[in-house]
């Protein structure tokens, strides 16, 4: 209980509009006065939003490379919050499925560092949510991703039943305590706070497979204005369809800020949180592109929150998957790293300088055979995967499956192992393999074949 309610003072006392940082920050990005955390505490996906996507990159894994050995900060700070590594990753709760690996991205905040890519599509939509609607819209960026289910799934109306709620799908920290899947877990607690018109820019986890452009932690952008039955009494339009209407124009031109002149349509849609419900396309590099997923915000969202008689709308959109279109990123790791021919190629204030590669090293691919049991999962198969070899995967692939006469069905995986700054040794590869193997057969309850 110690982290919520330190999350929610957190939250209360940082939510005044917040100024970009700079890059030049250094460790002040993670470190900032506030409240502890007990080290012992008892209690503490989604889509591809609610709407829809280290310090130093991996190390070289020896092959003695275990998830103990990891180099992780004792402490972070985040948001006023300090968040003690035995908060987050504790093997002896049985609802705890956090491992070392994402422990370590949490405090890293790449949308705050405004020389990389995240940072630099992060203030271009400050920048034109500033220049159309001046002083109007509170910015928060720096909230802890700490959260309650009930703030990430029961207060933006996800059903009980839902898959994103499963272990298989999201970090949990306890049984009621998840790092955030999205960033309208704080929208509630925004609008009980009184805001009005808002953007919350944050790092998201969720559990996932592994390729080139899925990660199990990037950064999402939330937008939330509400409307006072004054604002649409003249229109001659309902609440609803004024909120709908207000939505897709302002939407349409944060697209065109971003992308120039482009063909855009609408698609119809559904959200549990928003009803009616759409996702933003536009025509781009020859085919359509979805941009983000967008809504009028459901009647009992607001009522929950003391807002009986507005309206409002919502969207949300993934930073990262902007951004590898934007700056031409062919793969979702290099976000993480901190390797200067990469880093050195972005400046603030530039959207959409080509990325120009460095990386010509060639994939190396194991396959690895299994019999599964009932209980098994790809998520659960790719987090063995990034526990053993972090960024070094590139990919897993299910490439074939069969079911025998006796009922038991077979999986084959291709791993792919690559790293982006330089080429992997044939022994440390399959040392990778050898230890991958073993950790699937011993956590997985599988049969190698």
């Amino acid at each position: 209980m110690l982290i919520q309610r330190s999350c929610a003072r957190a939250l209360s006392t940082h939510h005044r509009p917040l100024a970009p940082i700079s890059s030049s920050s250094s460790s002040s990005l993670l470190l900032r006065s506030a409240h502890s955390l007990s080290p012992s505490l008892s209690s503490f996906r989604f889509l591809s939003f609610p709407f829809s996507s280290s310090p130093s990159p991996s190390p070289s894994p020896s092959p003695s490379h275990k998830r103990s050995k990891l180099p992780l900060a004792a402490l972070l700070e985040i948001g006023g919050v300090k968040i003690a590594k035995d908060d987050v990753v504790r093997e002896s709760d049985p609802a705890n499925n956090v491992p070392d690996s994402i422990f370590s991205k949490i405090g890293l905040q790449l949308h705050r560092r405004d020389n990389h890519p995240i940072g630099i599509l992060k203030n271009t939509i400050y920048d034109y949510f500033d220049t159309n609607f001046p002083a109007k819209f509170a910015k928060f960026d720096d909230l802890c991703p700490i959260v309650s289910v009930k703030q990430n799934f029961d207060d933006v109306l996800v059903p009980a039943d839902h898959v994103s709620r499963s272990y298989n799908d999201t970090y949990y920290v306890d049984a009621q305590t998840v790092l955030r899947c999205h960033t309208s877990a704080h929208q509630a607690e925004l609008l009980r706070k009184g805001h009005s018109h808002f953007l919350v820019t944050g790092d998201v986890y969720r559990r996932d497979s592994i390729d080139s452009t899925h990660y199990p932690v990037f950064h999402q952008m939330e937008g939330f204005r509400v409307f006072s039955p004054d604002e649409w009494a003249g229109s001659g339009m309902d609440g609803t369809s004024y909120a709908a209407m207000d939505l897709k124009k302002s939407l349409e031109g944060l697209a065109k800020h971003l992308f120039g002149a482009v063909d855009m349509r609408w698609v119809d849609t559904y959200f549990p949180f928003t009803n009616p419900s759409f996702e933003l396309e536009i025509y781009f590099q020859e085919k359509w592109m979805e941009v983000l997923g967008c809504g009028v915000t459901e009647q009992e969202i607001l009522k929950r929150n003391g807002r009986m008689d507005h309206v409002a709308w919502a969207f949300g959109l993934g930073l990262e998957r902007l951004a590898m279109v934007l700056f031409d990123i062919p793969d979702i790791r290099l976000f993480w790293s901190n390797d200067q021919r990469f880093t050195s190629q972005f400046s603030e204030g530039k959207l959409g300088v080509k990325f120009k590669s460095f990386s010509k090293y060639p994939p190396c691919y194991k396959d690895m055979s299994f019999w599964i049991s009932d209980a098994f999962t790809e998520n659960n198969l790719c987090e063995v995967v990034r526990g053993i070899a972090g960024d070094l995967v590139e990919e897993v692939k299910l490439i074939d499956n069969f079911t025998n006469k006796k009922g038991m069905t077979s999986h084959c995986y291709r791993i792919a192992y690559r790293s982006m700054e330089r080429s992997l040794t044939d022994e440390e590869i399959n040392q990778l393999q050898w230890s991958v193997r073993e950790a699937v057969q011993n956590k997985l309850n599988v049969i190698l074949r």
